[in-house]
């Protein structure tokens, strides 16, 4: 039985970006929890514009709005980071066996027989073949170029 395994670049890449993801939660974080709150508004505003504030400037909801989009942009780099981590590790913990005789896969065994519906409309441009339901996908692991030949349909 040969086995798909993790494609290295994909998975460096994605937990790179994953980890980047992290950093700037906690930057954003720190600003947005620690920093912002603990500077005066004038010298928050002058830090972030980089010159004096205009005479009329609410420097407190000046404050108020850069803590809160700070605060913000640290749930959504969070959820970014959640979202390519979960994904990276989904693609980590698929299991997909083949050989001469069939393939098996969510602890099911297919002959080639058993194959219904075999999906090559993205095979060329991205590496996918979709067969009974079950995606595969070239960039994610090695091997699914291999599979993909012993299909017959």
């Amino acid at each position: 039985m040969t086995r798909l395994k993790l494609n290295r670049e994909y998975a460096s890449r994605h937990a790179g970006v994953a980890l980047v993801m992290l950093a700037l939660a906690g930057w954003f974080g720190w600003d947005g929890f620690v920093r912002y709150p603990a500077t005066p508004a004038a010298e928050l505003y002058f830090s972030i514009e980089g010159r004096e504030a205009p005479p009329a400037t609410d420097l407190e909801a000046f404050k108020v709005q850069k803590t809160a989009a700070q605060r913000g942009l640290m749930i959504a780099a969070l959820a970014a980071a959640l979202v390519i981590g979960g994904r990276l590790l989904a693609a980590a913990r698929f299991r997909f066996e083949f050989d001469d005789d069939g393939f098996a896969c969510g602890g099911r065994r297919f002959s080639y027989a058993d194959v219904k519906n075999v999906d090559r409309s993205r095979w060329k441009k991205k590496g996918i073949v979709v067969v009974n339901g079950i995606k595969l996908d070239a960039w994610h692991h090695l091997g699914v170029g291999e599979f993909e030949k012993k299909l017959k349909t």
